[in-house]
């Protein structure tokens, strides 16, 4: 099992959509087993994948197991929840943990207890690998994908701690920019910290079976929603957002290769791909609770629209296969 967090420190860089539709194309054009995570207290992606009439279900008639229910035990000092449930969700082919608002709750206990963490503290460790003790209940699964918010927080630092491999999403703007050195600033902070405290840890049993190395390794980037033109039969970003992407690979190398991985020899591409604005498909992809590229006529896709969904098809097939191609790479 591989656990993959879809993370940006840049919030309105198109995550849910690229989320959704990887997840959705690994499971049903690959065949791989996914299960997604929702650990965004906005729960787009729960919005955007969850059917109707279960989201109405699990939310109005508070019948759902959520995320909230994995670090709530923790909050009333009761340990880590021995009892999970995951929801299959047919249309997109993958198992999936429901989002919750109420996870932002939780913020100040991580915070917290990242400080006893820190120095070695047991329960503050065991707070801060929450995610470690839910991604070792998951080995039945090939990828575990985590949608997560745009934050440098607490909540966020205790996936990524779980983590193998993170993803990164970005819309090319001066901002987005700015968030990928946050990003390898903070991680770099991070690992130290926290292996400052591994190390000295007054209790190694209570740490059996978890994650106790902040290895995570960086496996690519994805920009969107650009406009498009076309010169010479070549559909290529205009001339404001060609300027920043050239900037992308050098500060990618920078700030996130170079303090993350170790790719000395830039062996690996980054770069998995890039994805236009599709406009009216992704309401329509949003509405039918289907991924974009096996959207239907009944589905309300007429005309060019059919064009389009082919056209996103063999996008997102070429970033999930130069995905995975990276997560062995790196590894």
């Amino acid at each position: 099992m591989k656990a993959i967090a879809m993370f940006n420190n840049k919030g309105g860089v198109g995550k849910t959509t690229l989320v959704c539709n990887l997840v959705g194309y690994l499971s049903l054009e690959l065949g791989k087993k996914v299960l997604v995570i929702d650990a965004d207290p906005q729960c787009n992606t729960t919005i955007n994948i969850l059917p109707e009439e279960q989201f109405e279900a699990f939310y109005y008639e508070k019948k759902a197991f959520t995320i909230y229910d994995i670090l709530r035990p923790l909050h009333r000092g009761q340990g880590y929840s021995e009892n999970i449930n995951f929801y299959n969700v047919e249309n997109f082919g993958v198992d999936f943990l429901i989002g919750d608002p109420r996870l932002s709750l939780m913020e100040d206990l991580l915070s917290n207890d990242w400080k006893d963490a820190t120095s070695g503290e047991p329960r503050g460790l065991r707070t801060t690998l929450v995610f470690s003790d839910l991604l070792r209940k998951c080995s039945q699964y090939d990828y575990v994908f985590f949608d997560m918010g745009p934050s440098l927080g607490s909540l966020n630092r205790s996936i990524l701690l779980a983590c193998d491999y993170f993803l990164t999403p970005m819309s090319l703007d001066i901002f987005s920019l700015l968030a990928l050195e946050n990003i390898g600033q903070t991680m770099d902070t991070w690992k130290k910290r926290f292996t400052q405290g591994v190390n000295n840890n007054l209790d190694p049993e209570a740490l059996e079976g978890l994650r106790t190395e902040f290895n995570i390794k960086f496996a690519g980037y994805v920009t969107q929603q650009y406009t498009a033109k076309v010169v010479d039969g070549v559909k290529r970003p205009v001339k404001a957002f060609d300027q920043i992407l050239t900037r992308v690979p050098e500060l990618i190398k920078n700030e996130l290769i170079d303090k993350i991985n170790d790719d000395k020899e830039g062996i690996v591409n980054y770069e998995l791909g890039s994805i236009p604005n599709f406009h009216s498909l992704i309401p329509i992809s949003q509405s039918a609770h289907k991924p974009i590229f096996n959207l239907e006529y009944g589905d309300g896709v007429v005309g060019a629209h059919f064009s389009k969904v082919e056209e996103f098809k063999e996008i997102i097939h070429s970033i999930a296969i130069q995905l995975l191609e990276n997560v062995e790479a790196v590894s």
